[in-house]
């Protein structure tokens, strides 16, 4: 895909961030601070500003600018581990004018190592990796067999199952892990977004 693919997954995802804005604040406000719907929301206007105004030529730089406008709009950890999740992707891509479907792939396992690195995440902790990691994994292993857009759609369902799995568990990350116990019997709202993510990927680039 193209720059104006990677722009229109972008578009896709602000556009589900919006209309999920009020139901990821409740999430959050349970486990965390309450704003990680009004954060992420805001965060990504400001990325649909840049692209409106002027948009990058190459995958790469446009994700560049993403992870770099996010990173200085957005409060929080959400921020950061959002705008490194798309710098390590722009870094994944290159310099090429459009990722075919392995390089898409290397790139958003990039941007998810990357979140691992900012954040020192694992599997089970009750955040955005629980749903990132298993639609990566999911994602390399239909790549083999399916079209790219079934592929992208096992990742999103993937996603959603991963997202699912974090309500009974106890956080042990962020701001939600000192809450112990009480943080079981809540889906996790950095899960939920990350879920919204692959699920765009779905819906625009396959």
């Amino acid at each position: 895909m193209d720059a104006a693919g990677i722009d229109r997954w972008i578009r896709a995802f602000a556009t589900a961030v919006a209309e999920n804005e009020g139901m990821l604040t409740r999430l959050d406000s349970a486990i965390g601070d309450a704003d990680h719907g009004s954060n992420l929301a805001r965060g990504l206007k400001a990325v649909l500003a840049k692209l409106d105004g002027s948009p990058p030529e190459g995958p790469a730089a446009l994700l560049k600018q993403t992870g770099m406008t996010l990173v200085s709009s957005v409060g929080g950890a959400s921020g950061a581990l959002y705008g490194t999740f798309f710098l390590r992707m722009a870094t994944a891509a290159g310099a090429t004018d459009a990722l075919d479907q392995a390089g898409f792939a290397a790139a958003l396992r990039a941007g998810v190592d990357g979140i691992v690195a900012r954040g020192k995440a694992e599997a089970g902790d009750k955040t955005m990796y629980d749903a990132l990691a298993p639609a990566v994994d999911a994602l390399d292993a239909a790549l083999g067999g399916e079209d790219f857009a079934g592929a992208l759609r096992a990742a999103a369902a993937a996603a959603a199952a991963g997202r699912d799995a974090t309500t009974p568990l106890q956080a042990r990350k962020g701001r939600a892990s000192y809450l112990g116990e009480r943080s079981i019997g809540h889906q996790d709202p950095g899960a939920t977004s990350a879920a919204l993510l692959i699920a765009a990927a779905a819906d625009t680039l396959g």
